[in-house]
């Protein structure tokens, strides 16, 4: 294995493919998660996996879109039989179960760990993670993921979430999705107009980062080299709440459009407001995020400050502030689990349906947990108070949202949740390499 730092290029092949992989549109994939009681068995499904893993080595232009990877949780790793000594150096926030940290991350309320069902008896050690364009080649990947586990008795599945595109091939609340993430540096390929160039160090242990450092982890390098950790969230979407909600505080349909426009950054086709503040219109797809907020919109006038992409990406609105956000980015990877609620329907039909997040980051702590409990549920960084993420927050008790209009600016009162967080948990995804290394159990 060459030298950490010894050039610039990302190891694709022995990246595992979630990172870097577009997701196929429509898709359809699980999220199947294991518990093992033995740990020669634990290694036993390692190994059996290990073939079918799929890479980023060919990320741009795939032999197919359909990919298998696997994921394990720090109780994990030691049920596997990782030493002692390598599990205790190991991110702190990777190292404590996301439920003990629910506080921090606003998981309180209806949101609170206790009412959690990802998975459903609260733990899991293995996770296999399953994505394909066609139901055919769904049942391929799944059929590897339960052959691998089938006579071990001491590896039991725990959950099994299914995902899949939404009827209208939006999610749930109505919004085009997957549009904006970042371009690493070494991935290959050209960046698209307006994509942001991060250094692949925050993303990928191994790499060179933003502060100038080498991304790393604990125990040999050939265990965390080309990992991360994904801090995964099951959130479930009140979408007829969310309905009743745009209905209630708009004049018509075009208005309601315009209103989820204002919370959440983006007409719900996908066009920007910072392009088209007053209507809705067809954009370039290279144009998306072909866009800024410091010289153009600093008082948030065409997007507004609290509106949901403006806080999880403030771009380069906050060059003034302290905050540096080249430290707090995340690499998001989203998926609609449950069925649509039929186009109209405004009351709830009790049937579970919302969305599967993957943030992708090797800094959890001031990556995924900084965005969700300082910019998603706090408003100070934007001078809002106690403000939360209009579409996302956590409103506890009912929350605010302003935005700019004419003659005055709006400010909209009694905001319920509109999402309920029901899973979570940091895992660590190894690079192939780090997956040979915890399957071999040579430690």
């Amino acid at each position: 294995m060459r030298p950490a730092d010894a050039t610039g290029a990302l190891d694709l092949d022995r990246i595992q493919g979630t990172i870097l992989r577009e997701r196929p549109m429509p898709y359809f994939g699980s999220y199947l998660l294991y518990e093992v009681g033995d740990a020669a068995q634990g290694r036993t499904m390692l190994n059996r996996l290990l073939p079918y893993v799929t890479s980023a080595a060919d990320w741009e232009h795939p032999a197919e879109e359909a990919w298998l990877n696997v994921v394990l949780t720090h109780q994990g790793l030691a049920r596997i039989g990782l030493p002692q000594e390598i599990l205790d150096g190991f991110a702190r926030e990777f190292r404590e179960p996301m439920r003990t940290r629910k506080e921090y991350l606003g998981d309180i309320g209806e949101s609170d760990p206790a009412h959690w069902d990802l998975p459903e008896h609260g733990s899991f050690d293995i996770g296999v993670l399953l994505m394909a364009p066609d139901e055919e080649a769904f049942a391929e990947k799944l059929a590897i993921g339960q052959a691998a586990q089938a006579d071990l008795a001491s590896v039991q599945r725990v959950s099994r979430l299914d995902i899949r595109t939404p009827d209208n091939l939006r999610e749930h609340f109505g919004y085009a999705d997957g549009i904006s993430r970042p371009y690493l540096e070494g991935q290959g390929g050209t960046p698209g107009r307006g994509q942001t160039r991060v250094k692949p160090g925050e993303f990928v242990l191994g790499y060179v980062d933003e502060q100038g450092r080498i991304a790393s982890g604990p125990g040999p390098e050939t265990l965390w080299r080309n990992g991360t950790y994904l801090s995964i969230r099951k959130l479930h979407q009140k979408v007829a709440e969310f309905r009743r909600f745009l209905q209630s505080r708009a004049d018509d349909e075009y208005g309601q459009e315009l209103l989820a426009a204002k919370m959440g950054g983006r007409w719900r086709s996908g066009c920007p407001l910072a392009l088209s503040p007053d209507k809705d219109v067809a954009v370039d797809p290279e144009r998306l995020n072909d866009f800024a907020y410091y010289d153009d919109d600093p008082r948030g006038s065409k997007t507004p400050l609290g509106s949901h992409i403006r806080r999880v990406n403030p771009r380069d609105s906050l060059k003034d502030s302290i905050v540096d956000i080249r430290l707090h980015q995340l690499l998001r990877r989203g998926a609609a689990y449950g069925p649509m609620l039929p186009e109209g329907v405004l009351e709830d039909d009790g049937v579970d349906r919302g969305v599967v997040l993957a943030f992708a980051n090797a800094h959890p702590g001031r990556q995924f947990e900084f965005v969700q409990s300082q910019w998603v549920n706090d408003g100070d960084f934007i001078s809002a108070g106690g403000e939360q993420d209009p579409l996302v927050g956590n409103h506890v008790t009912d929350g605010d949202f302003v935005y700019a209009a004419k003659p005055v600016r709006r400010r909209l009162r009694g905001l319920p949740s509109f999402v309920v967080t029901k899973g979570g948990e940091h895992v660590f995804l190894p690079g192939v390499n780090g997956l040979e290394y915890l399957a071999a159990g040579r430690w």
